[in-house]
């Protein structure tokens, strides 16, 4: 399909021609078209920014029960979210609690590339026999449903951080497997990688240094869109006591008390629920702008 491309302006001697633009400013242009995903990063960049300088954002340490006089105190310009049950400083509580759901969601989607890359490269490159059963392992993780599994495992090994991990990793590598697999179908007949099977390059060869590299858009999308997922597992777990063990701030754990006292002390359930639901919203709404940005059907619109 041919592609109209507008020559630069006149009026801007210095200005590079619209043909010779990189792919990277035409993806760039095409996500700062969309508000809800330029919002998003910007949210989820706050969101980040507060999990790392937790301590010096915070007035107490997230486990000190040094207000145990004003225990259950709604919110205030002292505490403004208000203190639990235990007497400690709510707000401080609820960033802390984004520092354990976004390193897990990182941690998570970090590891479903590494199991998900490979696997799709595979599975895209030799098909046949090789895609079939990786397609068939790909179908027995999805007619699974995580939560179930995460619960037994969870109950087995008693929860923690790394399980977390390790379950959320196990059922997110589907998609990047998935978006992988498609990218490495579409490129393995292109003139580059035949000209290195011509000169007798190795399948491994080609895969690591030019169908992989080529891949990297549909990586970066799985990737940010295995996050979320990851944070909502573990806030499932978390809220059935099989996930991050107490005293260590969570939001599935604080949703999980709050709702005992949901209809006296209302901030102990609707704070951590309203810090989830932004987490995961604006982490999906960027995951889905990088998606549409990255695009190679979109290029040059």
């Amino acid at each position: 399909m041919a592609v109209a491309f507008e020559p630069a302006a006149a009026s801007e001697p210095g200005a590079t021609p619209y043909r010779q633009r990189s792919p990277l400013w035409f993806a760039w242009r095409r996500f700062a078209s969309n508000k809800a995903a330029l919002a998003g990063g910007g949210v989820l960049l706050v969101l980040i920014v507060m999990a790392v300088l937790a301590p010096l954002i915070t007035p107490v340490p997230p486990d000190a029960q040094l207000f145990l006089t004003q225990a259950l105190a709604f919110p205030s310009s002292q505490h403004w979210f208000g203190i639990d049950d235990l007497g400690r400083d709510f707000y401080t509580r609820i960033v802390y609690g984004a520092r354990v759901s976004l390193t897990i969601g990182f941690a998570a989607a970090g590891f479903s590339v590494l199991i998900g890359i490979p696997l799709g490269a595979l599975a895209g490159y030799f098909g046949g026999k090789t895609d079939w059963v990786i397609m068939r392992i790909i179908e027995l993780f999805s007619v699974v449903p995580s939560l179930l599994a995460a619960m037994l495992l969870g109950a087995l090994t008693r929860g923690g951080f790394f399980t977390i991990v390790f379950i959320a990793a196990l059922f997110g590598w589907v998609n990047v497997c998935l978006l992988v697999r498609a990218q490495v179908k579409a490129f393995r007949e292109k003139e580059f990688v035949r000209a290195a099977q011509a000169l007798g390059a190795s399948p491994w060869y080609i895969i690591r240094r030019h169908l992989i590299p080529n891949s990297v858009s549909p990586i970066i999308v799985g990737f940010v869109l295995a996050i979320p997922l990851a944070m909502m597992l573990e806030a499932s777990m978390s809220f059935l006591g099989i996930g991050v063990p107490p005293p260590t701030p969570s939001w599935g754990q604080m949703i999980n008390i709050g709702l005992n006292f949901m209809f006296f002390y209302w901030h102990l359930a609707v704070f951590p629920t309203a810090a989830l639901a932004v987490t995961v919203l604006t982490t999906t709404l960027f995951g889905d702008g990088l998606r549409d940005a990255l695009d190679p059907t979109l290029k040059g619109r």
